[in-house]
């Protein structure tokens, strides 16, 4: 895993360590439903980094008989396996409580300056991880924008920092909003209010990571940019005249499988064929270094080469 990734995953994962005992304590105090729904939220954000940090280190196992390509798909699953903690034990569990704190008798929220204060702290913290996330992702995102960049990203971690991130911060507004409106009107079901609101945003952003870590598991393909890079160097090989397919598959972030069925020269004897494949294998790897695992299968020119276009 990339330092960047693991820098944003360590900054988001102390701050939301330390503003989830910062918010049981406002709870204990004030017994908001939304303090409690955001308490539960960054206890699940924390064990969500450690899963992610757990995730990268099992991923860096060796290749063994049985997982022949590697464990670099370690990555994929426990970031699905973050998705569905964060759909659980924070975006059901906020709804829940809300729904239940709807059933009670409506009165204010007590002790209200120690929630509100609480909750700008953790403005502050989140803020602070998620301007890393920020930062750490521009490089790899480039001139795509951010939706762009969570939806095409083969490397889980950043995408999965940014988006709770996100619902960490606007969930902080919303329960700062309901426990400030409880307070001012002594109607508990403002507060109410917010925790269904912070619940349904974490079913969203769960279900947004869900989606997309699915399909990183079955297998999605390199960018069209990277194929390109790839029959480019291919094409430039002597003694290769054309791409005639190309499939690629991400087996890790950092890892890539090309398969490719390659129109050779016609005058190339055996020699002269392994050589060029030889060759090409090389270049492959100069262009894209993330292409670990790469096998050609060549085939005699016997016509006009044919064009071979690389989608995203």
């Amino acid at each position: 895993m990339a330092s960047g990734s693991t820098k944003a995953i360590l900054a988001a994962m102390f701050a939301n360590f330390g503003i989830s005992i910062a918010k049981f304590v406002a709870y204990l105090f004030t017994s908001s439903s939304s303090m409690l729904a955001e308490s539960i939220h960054s206890v699940a954000d924390t064990s969500n980094q450690a899963l992610l940090l757990l995730g990268s280190r099992r991923a860096n196992k060796h290749a063994t008989a049985e997982h022949p390509f590697g464990y670099g798909r370690e990555r994929y699953f426990w970031a699905f396996i973050v998705a569905l903690v964060l759909f659980t034990l924070g975006g059901l569990f906020a709804m829940y409580e809300g729904w239940h704190k709807l059933q009670e008798e409506s009165h204010g929220v007590s002790n209200a300056g120690w929630a509100i204060g609480v909750l700008v702290l953790g403005l502050f913290l989140e803020g602070y991880s998620f301007r890393t996330a920020v930062k750490e992702s521009l490089p790899f995102k480039g001139a795509s924008s951010w939706w762009e960049f969570i939806r095409h990203s083969r490397s889980p971690e950043l995408p999965v920092v940014l988006l709770e991130d996100f619902g960490a911060l606007t969930g902080l507004v919303l329960a700062l909003a309901g426990v400030s409106v409880a307070a001012v009107t002594g109607d508990s079901r403002w507060d109410a209010y917010a925790t269904i609101s912070i619940g349904v945003l974490l079913v969203v952003i769960a279900a947004v990571l869900v989606f997309e870590m699915k399909s990183l598991l079955i297998g999605e393909s390199a960018s069209g940019r990277v194929q390109k890079d790839i029959a480019k160097a291919i094409e430039g090989t002597e003694g290769i005249r054309a791409v005639l397919d190309l499939r690629t598959e991400h087996i890790g972030p950092d890892q890539l499988l090309v398969g490719a069925e390659i129109q050779i020269e016609p005058d190339l004897d055996t020699e002269g064929v392994a050589t060029a494949i030889d060759l090409a294998e090389a270049r492959i790897r100069a262009a894209v270094p993330i292409a670990k695992i790469i096998y050609l299968e060549p085939e005699k020119a016997t016509g006009s080469a044919p064009d071979l276009v690389a989608s995203e």
